[in-house]
């Protein structure tokens, strides 16, 4: 049953004019095409620059290039999946397009995960190959005798920063001591990679519309990370969405005769800036500004003080601790056109603050890893913030459906469901998992609850989901529970969410104790083996027991009451 709201597409009266409701057909069959047709047209632009370093559209094709042509040299077949293990140095663009431009799926790898968390990635996706940053080689190294990898090419900082790149790996290894001792046999580093692709040709991956371009992991209801599949059509659907989405940002601003310039705060291995930052990006010819380590706000600062940079793609409290530096009330923002939120909820006084400061309005969107992400947004000619998600993009279907999946009247708060051509076409390796979240009539659920208005515009009132979003990253409360209770002096656990200044919500832990000298640094310190840094309990409350449900499911609701 179809909301009339949907059937009538009531958003559309909202747009902003001159705007399609509707994305014409793709004008590439795969993300490679796209990628090598913006080689080919803007090769003399900067495309991006990392520490200093800039490399233009041309390098990146030859660059791309070289290691796509390695990574061909090692036999692997079309289709096959090649993990990045990568935070935001040139190299990761440089190898995204590689393993695209080679007919191989791109699995992106969260850097800072554990052992186990990189094991269980690597396994479900059956990765033949890794290209990774020696400061997490080790984690590696743990773990790769039980996984299909079979290659492995090892990166340094500095290796595509020129002479300064000795420099930049002196003070990595030595002076900050960032790379731990560790040991690959067979593996092969980036720089032997692109010497060893050098003398070969990259041989087109000729990728179809619906083959896998990305495995992006995320958790669902069930806290198993899982892939959502999303093939070249999804992910060129959204960047084709995004780009008619952008226009309306010109109508307020004239776009810059030059290239524009986009920060790169947000890792390249999250969808948000995959499809913003990178495709988007590249669709544009424009300049990308790669921030490695973003926590280091006074650092981030200086680096922005370089460039009269146009789009700033962020969340909530990227924008709160950039407000809340000296130095960044001090720069240039006459070019800043577009301050794009996602990932979390933005609040109102940071929103405010920032428009004080900036004269942008930030414009929150909303999408998920199963939506290549964006399914809805604000107007990029909006002159005050919405607190809402705004409409959805063209294309883009959004029905707000009940337990039963009959759709609901304007106004009432029921789960928010989308469809559209960037939806992905399910999990990977998982049918039961897809059959749980796709409806029959090819709407993805979302596990967000929210109503619509009368003009189209949707805002998110909860979770369905128990989930925990700390910084725009999601934790899944089954997984914090599983690393919990494997310690020996705990019966039971419960993870729910706290609300938390700095990252949104933290991840709170309700410890039933076999031991009761237990103490809450033990707890800590034994979910800091299991679990990545966002999603390690930041409180630990000890309980005689927990509330459950009478066949024994424990009511985390309660608990978060």
């Amino acid at each position: 049953m179809t909301n009339t709201a949907a059937a009538d597409r009531i958003w559309l009266q909202s747009y902003p004019p001159n705007t399609p409701a509707d994305i014409a057909p793709l004008a590439h069959q795969s993300v490679a095409a796209l990628i090598e047709d913006s080689f080919q047209r803007y090769a003399n632009h900067s495309a991006f620059t990392c520490m200093g370093k800039t490399i233009t559209y041309a390098e990146m094709e030859q660059l791309s290039a070289r290691i796509g042509a390695w990574l061909q040299s090692l036999g692997l077949e079309k289709g096959d999946r090649v993990a990045l293990m990568l935070p935001n140095v040139l190299q990761m663009p440089v190898a995204m397009a590689a393993v695209l431009r080679a007919g191989y799926a791109v699995v992106n790898v969260n850097p800072l995960y554990t052992p186990r968390e990189l094991e269980h990635q690597l396994k479900d996706s059956g990765a033949k190959a890794i290209i990774i940053l020696e400061n997490f080689a080790v984690t590696l190294e743990q773990v790769i005798a039980n996984t299909n990898v079979k290659h492995v090419c090892v990166a340094t900082m500095g290796d595509l920063l020129g002479l300064k790149g000795h420099l930049v790996n002196f003070v990595v290894r030595k002076v900050k001591k960032m790379v731990p001792a560790w040991s690959l046999p067979g593996h092969v580093s980036f720089k032997s990679a692109l010497s060893a692709g050098e003398g070969k040709t990259l041989k087109p991956g000729n990728s179809q519309p619906e083959d896998v371009a990305f495995l992006q992991y995320t958790g669902g209801t069930t806290g198993v990370s899982k892939g959502a599949t999303l093939t070249n059509s999804n992910v060129l659907s959204n960047a084709a969405q995004n780009d008619l989405w952008l226009a309306a940002a010109f109508l307020r601003k004239a776009k810059p005769e030059k290239p524009l310039v986009y920060v790169c705060a947000l890792p390249l291995y999250h969808i948000f800036a995959l499809t913003v930052n990178a495709l988007m990006g590249m669709a544009q010819g424009a300049h990308n500004i790669l921030i490695p380590n973003p926590r280091d706000i006074p650092g981030f600062v200086k680096e922005l003080g370089k460039y009269e940079f146009n789009v700033f793609p962020g969340l909530n409290t990227l924008f709160n601790a950039m407000l809340n530096n000296e130095e960044f009330q001090k720069l240039n923002f006459k070019p800043l056109l577009l301050t794009l939120g996602g990932g979390m909820a933005v609040q109102r006084p940071v929103a405010e603050r920032w428009k004080e400061m900036t004269g942008c309005v930030i414009s929150e969107g909303y999408g998920l890893s199963e939506t290549s992400p964006v399914a809805t947004a604000n107007r990029f000619d909006a002159d005050e913030f919405s607190g809402t998600i705004g409409l959805p993009l063209p294309s883009t279907y959004i029905d707000i459906r009940d337990e039963d999946g009959n759709a609901l009247p304007l106004g009432e708060v029921g789960e928010i469901c989308i469809k559209g051509p960037q939806v992905m076409t399910g999990y990977w390796n998982r049918p039961d998992e897809t059959a749980n979240v796709m409806s029959a009539d090819g709407y993805f659920r979302s596990g967000d609850m929210g109503f619509m208005d009368e003009r189209g515009y949707t805002k998110i009132v909860d979770r369905k989901k128990d989930m925990i979003l700390v910084s725009g990253f999601n934790v899944y409360p089954n997984e914090v529970e599983e690393v919990a209770v494997e310690h020996p002096g705990i019966t039971e656990a419960a993870a729910v969410a706290m609300p938390d200044e700095h990252s949104g919500e933290a991840v709170k832990l309700f410890v039933v104790r076999k031991d009761p000298s237990l103490t809450e640094e033990d707890v800590k310190a034994h979910c800091a083996k299991g679990l990545t840094n966002y999603k390690r309990p930041k409180t630990i409350i000890f309980k005689d027991d927990l509330p459950k449900t009478n066949v024994g499911k424990i009511l985390r609701r309660e608990l978060r009451d």
